[in-house]
């Protein structure tokens, strides 16, 4: 650690004591058996710090616990058939008790935070949700940060939904092992995230990596963006064409069965789509990876 940060060994050793005496770190067994004193490890203490995540999506909601080790300790889904701003609070309000009954009282006071996922604009595709245009106007000038703050006296931050993902996957997947990358998340729209140099990379409006508008070409020939060929949306109109049901995409989170040949056409489109869509991006960038997450995981 020392030779990492440049401080003294004594510095470490005073910041390490601290640390473990403030509950964030613990020592494991010593390590005997090499020459001089007995190797003592430290590690992160899974319950020296807890989180709480809400994702916000268009078809379903999530609440995540979440402890210093970066476990998932609890987790709450909820479908919908579209978010409204009343729906979403009486969600957290007894979600957020549900996920923390677990935890004693010392533990609560741990909680440090919660992290809020969510579209930008989410009032915006009222067409393609298929939401009445009053309930997702609602959103326009309602702030959820602000009202989820009112509830709790943990600090509220809020990011872009693809974004969060895409800092999860550099924090916690594959993206541990790249320096920079190309993300592609697959959701009710797709959308997606740039990481540089080690460091998700939000651009000057904190739009970057919104590949949802990258151009392909469609089926017909004919130009069009990628979330409309590669969204669950497209999906989930597929379905109800052929007269199927699309809400077991938000019932089911394990295998989707009985979405039929329309789940193999989309599958066949969405690849050509997102592969064409990355050679683009690796012409642009030269990121040395491209990930794909989102309900990519489950094929």
């Amino acid at each position: 650690m020392a030779r990492l940060t440049g401080l003294s060994a004594q510095t470490v050793s005073v910041i390490v004591r601290q640390l473990e005496a403030d509950g964030l770190l613990k020592r494991l067994t010593p390590q005997r058996g090499k020459v001089g004193q007995p190797l003592v490890p430290f590690a992160l203490d899974s319950n020296g710090a807890f989180s709480i995540g809400l994702k916000v999506g268009r078809r379903s909601g999530d609440l995540m616990l979440l402890d210093l080790a970066g476990n998932v300790r609890n987790t709450i889904h909820r479908p919908y058939n579209f978010p409204s701003p009343a729906e979403m609070m009486n969600f957290v309000t007894s979600g957020v008790d549900e996920l923390v009954a677990s935890l004693d009282p010392e533990q609560r006071t741990r909680i440090s935070g919660m992290g809020i996922a969510a579209p930008f604009e989410l009032w915006n595709w009222a067409e393609d949700v298929g939401a009445p245009p009053d309930v997702l106007m609602a959103w326009k000038d309602f702030d959820l940060q602000a009202e989820i703050a009112k509830l709790f006296t943990w600090p509220i931050h809020f990011c872009n939904d693809a974004s969060a993902a895409c800092a999860a996957e550099l924090l916690f997947g594959r993206g541990r092992d790249l320096q920079d990358f190309a993300y592609f998340y697959l959701g009710y729209f797709i959308g997606g995230g740039v990481v540089l140099n080690g460091s998700l990379y939000l651009g000057r409006h904190g739009n970057a990596g919104a590949l949802a508008s990258f151009p392909v070409t469609s089926g017909r020939g004919m130009s069009e963006q990628l979330v409309h060929s590669t969204s669950l949306a497209s999906l989930e109109r597929d379905i109800l064409r052929e007269g199927g049901d699309p809400e077991l995409l938000w019932r089911d989170l394990g295998e989707w069965r009985g979405a039929g040949q329309a789940l193999d056409r989309w599958l066949g489109r969405a690849a050509q789509d997102v592969a064409t869509a990355a050679a683009g991006i690796m012409a642009v960038l030269d990121c040395s990876a491209v990930v794909i997450d989102g309900v990519a995981r489950r094929f």
